[in-house]
């Protein structure tokens, strides 16, 4: 399909005096003069016009001038995505572009617009008939359900509450405590889903690893940052992730062979520094992102050579818990049965997990992963 329609092309000011042949923009292709053929990259770049395309286009000054990183590096920036008349018709735009290129087993990298704009991202996966894990990055849970709050307050609600239902599981990393109501993060634990504090997080990142490998979905708000690190967000936190903990949440999600899709939200550049420090921070995570991607190994095949199993047999029910080892990266992963055999649970009944879940289950521990796992598959 000819995505010109929706799109603007990438203004020339934003990478005419860029002369380095080992530049990220030197070796990709932009929209220019005529729209490049996506149908044949890896990743496309979807700039958002909400309402206007500067976000967008300082995260690119920043980005363009970066180096190329290593893999085959087929990238294509479509340009920025042409605003809608209201809200809703901007999600279905985000929604019909992103399943257009997943279609074609491309990844969409969705930078600028409010962190509502995610909904459009979600809603891209409605007609692959599959179940979804959802990674959300925010300080703030966004399950506020009054129309009175900001849309960026809202959308979480909106994404749990959406009819069909195709979500199977929702990670949540990096919310700040005292900027949430305690009664949204019990929300999340009777459905099972996943709520990891900044301090959670920070003690031991290594063990948020397996969590960024079961999702099919990022979005990252950059209120999740903070503010000394990246200011133009209009809830900058003085308290919260740092650049180079953000770049390893983006570096372990472009590794993950699952996860087809990623936005980057919640940037206002007239709120940045004068050297645009957040739209540098921006820029790397999704350098780091990409780097991550042509780093993937391909460790989708359980029953290859590649892999060790482990059976730990336990004291109760359940007998017996099967762990799959990586080779390669040793990596680690845990099976859960499918107690009624449903074809949609097949491709999440393998789920990622630590070392950490192994030693439990070797001590006569059933594992919090595998527990939580077993309720939304029954």
């Amino acid at each position: 399909m000819d995505l010109t329609i929706f799109f603007s092309p990438v203004d020339e000011s934003i990478y005419e005096n860029i002369s380095s042949t080992s530049s990220f923009y030197k070796n990709i292709r932009v929209y220019g003069d005529k729209m490049p053929d996506y149908r044949d990259a890896h990743i496309v770049l979807i700039g958002v016009s909400d309402p206007d395309t500067k976000a967008a286009n300082e995260i690119r000054k920043k980005l363009y001038n970066l180096k190329r990183g290593q893999g085959a590096f087929r990238i294509v920036d479509l340009g920025n995505l042409n605003p809608g008349h209201d809200r809703d018709e901007m999600y279905t735009r985000i929604s019909e572009v992103c399943r257009i290129v997943l279609e074609q087993n491309v990844l969409p990298i969705i930078i600028g617009g409010g962190h509502d704009l995610d909904f459009g991202q979600y809603a891209a996966y409605e007609t692959f008939e599959k179940l979804v894990s959802f990674l959300n990055v925010d300080a703030f849970l966004d399950l506020e359900d009054d129309p009175q709050v900001s849309v960026e307050r809202r959308h979480v609600h909106k994404i749990l509450l959406h009819e069909p239902n195709f979500l199977f599981n929702y990670i949540h990393l990096g919310y700040q405590s005292y900027l949430i109501d305690p009664l949204s993060v019990s929300v999340l634990e009777k459905l099972y889903f996943e709520a990891f504090r900044i301090g959670q997080m920070r003690t031991n990142m290594q063990e948020m690893e397996p969590a960024i490998r079961h999702a099919d979905l990022l979005s990252f708000d950059i209120t999740a940052i903070r503010s000394s690190d990246a200011p133009g967000n209009r809830y900058a936190q003085p308290f919260g992730l740092t650049g180079e903990e953000a770049c390893q949440i983006c570096w372990y999600a472009g590794l993950n062979e699952k996860l087809s899709s990623v936005g980057f939200y919640g940037y206002h550049p007239e709120l940045d520094d004068a050297h645009q420090k957040t739209a540098s921070v921006i820029a790397t995570m999704i350098w780091y992102f990409i780097e991550g991607y042509y780093n993937r190994k391909n460790e989708q095949n359980f029953k290859g050579n590649d892999f060790t199993k482990y059976t730990v047999s336990m004291p109760s029910d359940p007998e017996t818990i099967s762990f799959y080892k990586s080779k390669m990266s040793e990596k680690w992963w845990l099976e859960v049965p499918n107690p009624n055999g449903k074809k949609r649970y097949s491709r999440n009944s393998i789920i990622p997990c630590s070392y950490s879940d192994y030693q439990a289950a070797t001590k006569g521990e059933v594992p919090e992963r595998y527990i939580s796992t077993l309720a939304k598959l029954i």
